[in-house]
């Protein structure tokens, strides 16, 4: 390897290097005999294909690879310009027969930075030009300016600015200084003059846009007609792309019409076939509220024509009628979206949805088909979308209308998560929306084989929030029914709490009474005694004495503390002795318990309550040391108190 780079560098003839800059930093040489290495091979050289290459055994990389690799179309040039035995018309020859090998901007890279010849320039650019010179850029055209004024090359250099002028390319600076360079320094005179002619006429830099300016200006200053239509021939200009894309541009701003006219009419008149380009370009100036009957148009023929919509056509447009609320345009422009290979956001379907929800009236066709469309698109709906969807409805007031939202959802295979429908519940019952709730309700029946809990959870604290106790009650019910019996916890107790807040305690007795023996519901703890404290508020003594044997079925230990408070205040010893019996599985609760009662009893100032009390125990309890203690130290303070001189 080594042996073939010594051999190239020294069988390579250095000769002069004239070196010019293609734009501000780009320099564009040619050169055949020049060597084109420097004596330490740049790292760009140094890839894997590189040996095969420069060896003798180079067929081994295939015709087909060289021509789809850009390093080894690149590697392939430097192999037919180093080659210091081909003559320059062999190389252009070999390139001429690498049919399939593009001209493009990365083999007029390879040239900068390189010396140059004039007959491997006059040569190279009349291949170019006889190759691709239809359909060179502006940066391409003026690459090859500033290698034929660089060159001294003067019939080439005009016959290309000619060019150049006719598809509406200006001459970059660039380009003409080093043109300018070479005439000034060949003593052409004429030529440095109309240079600095060309300098004057404005056409450096901008001549798209002034060519467009000048296009527009004829076609401004009188109605469209003939007369118009013979001075924009006259003018002799070649459109390109770009220059066609600027006229309907600055067109469409102030006179939109004419820019249809002028798109219909210059590919009538066979000066441009339209393309991507400009079918976007017009479309984006008939996507206005006043023209969307042609802009629809527009874009058929764009389908049928091949061409695609860009993607800022798509966005540009859609905001344009989402403002105008033209929410059918909106959902129509987001399905021929969809149809073409640059697909909308994802965040597209949602955005639209949400649009249509808050519209002043929901239109539930357009819903739905943005949803199919979505779906056909082979995306899925996602939770969070549904929820941003149903906060917009809330926003504007509308979440009765939630139940068609989620039918329409239902009809593309999405249903709410567990989160959602208990979101969605308890907005509905909480608001007392009673008939969209039953209705919701219905629906997550249909849809679920078994509703959430959570979900009947949300609905009767909701209903409990808004007063519908009632609902709130035959919505546990139907729980119950629907197997949900190990899940009734939360929704038992929010129910009970409900009920006692409108001393309504014994309604939630009855209610947990009916489901722990008919439907072996278990409460929590925390419901009893809730329960029992609000009973007992309301004097429903027997009520919450009942209460203890489903509770120690269930395994919870007595509530005693407000039974206490209750018998030592207001109750009877009758109450005492009814209470203690039923909060024990035993013949008698030990002697804490009486001890605590006895206490109370004698903190509340109800003495002989107290003493009548102690005759209805058992008789261990009236023997017991503790008892008799308690009973003695409480006489004695009696006495003490009573012998008391009363203070003057």
């Amino acid at each position: 390897m080594r042996n073939q780079w010594r051999l190239l560098l020294q069988r390579c003839k250095p000769v002069p290097q004239l070196q010019f800059k293609v734009q501000s930093s780009t320099t564009l040489p040619l050169s055949r005999n020049l060597s084109l290495f420097p004596p330490h091979p740049p790292t760009h050289f140094q890839n894997p294909n590189f040996p095969r290459l420069f060896s003798s055994s180079s067929h081994l990389v295939s015709e087909q690879t060289k021509l789809s690799d850009p390093s080894l179309i690149t590697s392939t040039l430097i192999e037919l310009y180093s080659d210091p035995i081909k003559s320059n018309e062999d190389v252009i020859l070999e390139l001429k027969s690498k049919t399939d090998l593009s001209i493009d901007d990365r083999i007029i890279e390879f040239f900068k930075n390189r010396g140059s010849e004039a007959s491997a320039a006059r040569m190279f650019f009349d291949w170019i030009m006889s190759k691709e010179g239809e359909n060179l850029s502006s940066n391409s055209c003026n690459r090859l300016l500033g290698m034929l004024g660089a060159n001294g090359l003067v019939k080439e250099f005009w016959d290309l600015v000619e060019i150049m002028k006719k598809k509406g390319y200006g001459v970059k600076k660039g380009a003409s200084v080093r043109a300018m360079a070479k005439f000034q320094q060949e003593g052409l005179e004429g030529d440095v003059k109309k240079l600095n002619d060309l300098f004057a006429s404005g056409s450096v830099d901008v001549s798209v846009e002034k060519i467009s300016s000048r296009v527009c200006k004829v076609i401004r200053q009188a109605p469209w007609g003939d007369d118009v239509e013979t001075k924009l021939q006259e003018m002799g200009v070649v459109y390109s792309g770009d220059l066609v894309k600027s006229v309907l541009e600055n067109l469409g701003t102030t006179e939109p019409n004419k820019a249809l006219i002028f798109f219909r009419w210059i590919e009538e008149s066979g000066l441009y076939k339209h393309d991507g380009m400009t079918y976007n370009a017009i479309a984006r100036e008939m996507g206005r509220e006043e023209y969307m009957d042609k802009f629809w148009r527009l874009i058929d023929e764009m389908r049928t024509a091949g061409c695609e919509m860009e993607k800022g056509t798509y966005i540009i447009v859609l905001n344009r009628v989402v403002r105008k609320k033209m929410l059918k345009d909106a959902v129509d422009l987001y399905e021929f979206a969809m149809g073409g290979n640059t697909k909308p956001s994802l965040q597209d379907c949602p955005f639209l949805l949400k649009k249509i929800a808050t519209n002043d009236k929901l239109n539930m066709d357009l819903f739905s088909k943005v949803l199919r469309v979505y779906k056909e698109g082979g995306n899925t709906f996602t939770n969070a979308a549904l929820d941003d969807v149903l906060k917009s409805l809330t926003s504007v007031g509308r979440l009765k209308e939630c139940n068609k939202i989620l039918r329409a959802m239902e009809e593309v295979g999405f249903f709410p998560n567990e989160y959602l429908q208990s979101k969605i519940g308890f907005q509905l019952s909480k608001n007392s929306k009673t008939k969209e709730a039953s209705e919701f309700l219905d629906f997550v029946e249909v849809s679920e084989t078994i509703p959430s809990y959570k979900t009947f959870g949300s609905l009767i604290e909701g209903y409990c929030r808004s007063g519908h106790l009632d609902k709130a009650c035959d919505c546990f019910q139907k729980l119950i029914k629907n197997g949900g019996s190990s899940y009734a916890g939360y929704p038992l107790e929010t129910l009970t709490s409900a009920y006692c807040s409108k001393q309504r305690a014994i309604k939630a007795y009855k209610l947990l009474s009916e489901v722990v023996i008919e439907k072996e519901v278990k409460p929590w703890h925390t419901t009893y005694k809730l329960l029992i404290s609000k009973l007992l508020d309301q004097g429903l003594f027997k009520e919450a004495t009942n209460l203890f044997a489903p509770m120690k079925s269930h395994g919870y230990p007595p509530y005693l503390d407000p039974f206490i408070k209750y018998v030592s205040k207001s109750g009877t010893t009758d109450e005492t002795v009814m209470f203690l019996k039923a909060m024990t599985n035993k013949k008698v609760p030990s002697t804490d318990v009486y001890m605590w009662v006895f206490k109370a009893y004698f903190e509340a100032g109800r003495h002989n309550q107290a003493q009548d009390f102690l005759s209805k125990c058992p008789r261990f309890i009236r023997n017991h040391v503790d008892v008799l203690t308690l009973f003695s130290s409480m006489k004695h303070a009696k006495d003490t108190a009573a012998s008391a001189p009363v203070a003057a």
